[in-house]
């Protein structure tokens, strides 16, 4: 009997529980595909330093790397901090950064897009400071904050507070015009139409340029722990470099990495939520 002619044959339940049957079985594989594609790619740079195809001077074997995530959770040598105060340090500076760059930098773009006037008085600025590297920076945030948490924070606001405007700005300029003239005909007033049609309607490029604000600010973590830090995963990268240990610099890219995929998990499962009834 053909899938067509079975979902024929089923009531609205039957109907339901069927497609959540297959979208959780579609779920599971392409879990199982994912992890098997990290494993495949952890097998093969072990055989390949393994049999001399690269350096084990300068490309540590992942057992080793995994040995080393072990010791540093107790141990604070070489770079004087255990793992733990690592993490806790860069997620201090990232998350302080990042979601200041959400509070300001989305907003920012919903009015510009919606607002011709103030999108005419910001939008000069904001092409002027659109091409700066975050690391240009770096010399007068010493000047102007310091060295301290602010500066670092502000570093890394700065390099995600830029795809939170641009993607906020293009997600609000795609609203459908025959909504805005629907809600105008029906009497909304431009502020009612831009909260209830506007915003909706650009979350999902918004949720787009968070996602990209949160790997910029991972990126960036590195400059900004270049301020004079004592702690911070970018810190422990930049020690591992001075005492030539290639593995520490490689734990610490490797933590970033999975802590970047926690938090973008964490802004799936939100967009999920909040724009389930797009689905």
């Amino acid at each position: 009997m053909s899938n067509s002619y079975k979902n024929e044959k089923m009531t609205d339940t039957e109907r339901i529980s069927f497609v959540k049957n297959t979208k959780r079985k579609d779920d599971y594989l392409i879990i199982m595909i994912s992890i098997i594609g990290v494993l495949g790619f952890l097998i093969i740079w072990q055989l390949a330093v393994v049999f001399g195809l690269l350096p084990s001077r300068y490309v540590p074997m992942p057992t080793e790397v995994i040995k080393l995530f072990a010791v540093k959770l107790v141990d604070p040598n070489p770079e004087g901090a255990v793992l733990g105060v690592h993490i806790l340090a860069s997620l201090q500076i990232v998350l302080t950064g990042f979601l200041l760059a959400i509070v300001v930098g989305v907003p920012l773009g919903l009015v510009m897009g919606w607002y011709k006037g103030f999108d005419s008085f910001m939008r000069p600025i904001f092409e002027i400071l659109r091409p700066i590297p975050p690391v240009a920076w770096i010399p007068l945030t010493i000047l102007w904050i310091g060295i301290g948490l602010k500066a670092k924070a502000f570093i890394v606001f700065f390099s995600a507070f830029v795809p939170c405007v641009i993607n906020a700005y293009a997600g609000i300029k795609q609203t459908n015009p025959v909504l805005i003239n629907v809600a105008k005909t029906c009497g909304a007033s431009n502020f009612t139409t831009f909260y209830k049609i506007g915003i909706p309607s650009a979350l999902t490029m918004t949720f787009a340029g968070v996602k990209v604000a949160l790997g910029n600010a991972w990126a960036t973590l590195v400059a900004a722990e270049m301020l004079a830090s004592s702690a911070g995963l970018g810190f422990m990268i930049l020690q591992g470099r001075q005492f030539a240990r290639a593995d520490i610099i490689i734990l610490g890219i490797v933590v970033i990495g999975v802590i970047g995929i926690i938090f973008a998990s964490i802004l799936g499962y939100v967009e999920n939520r909040m724009l389930g009834w797009k689905k």
